[in-house]
């Protein structure tokens, strides 16, 4: 359970830092929602990741608290697997984003 505690953490500290970059974006850069294809194109793909990392890490704390009050077996956990499952898709979109976006 360290682990899932750790991941919800990284996750919660993850939308922190992303809406502290798109404040920083918006007010410091001069990059508004109508700077163009790159100011939406930007606030878009990055925002719904955050709220695919928010639905996420509320998932994360549904199944933390149910694996606190010992919901799960070895042969009853497809919620965990499912939860689990969700959480590295969205991992491995933030790759392909984070190469697409901050990279190129």
């Amino acid at each position: 359970m360290t682990g899932l505690f750790l991941t919800i953490v990284l996750g919660a500290t993850f939308l922190v830092l992303q809406g502290s970059e798109h404040l920083s974006a918006y007010t410091k850069d001069g990059l508004p929602l109508n700077a163009g294809v790159h100011g939406s194109t930007f606030f878009i793909l990055t925002g719904f990741h955050g709220l695919h990392v928010s639905v996420g890490t509320i998932m994360l704390l549904v199944i933390l608290g149910r694996s606190i009050a010992g919901h799960f077996t070895p042969a009853n956990h497809f919620a965990f697997l499912g939860v689990t499952w969700y959480w590295h898709f969205v991992d491995i979109v933030w790759l392909f984003l984070f190469v697409f976006v901050y990279w190129l």
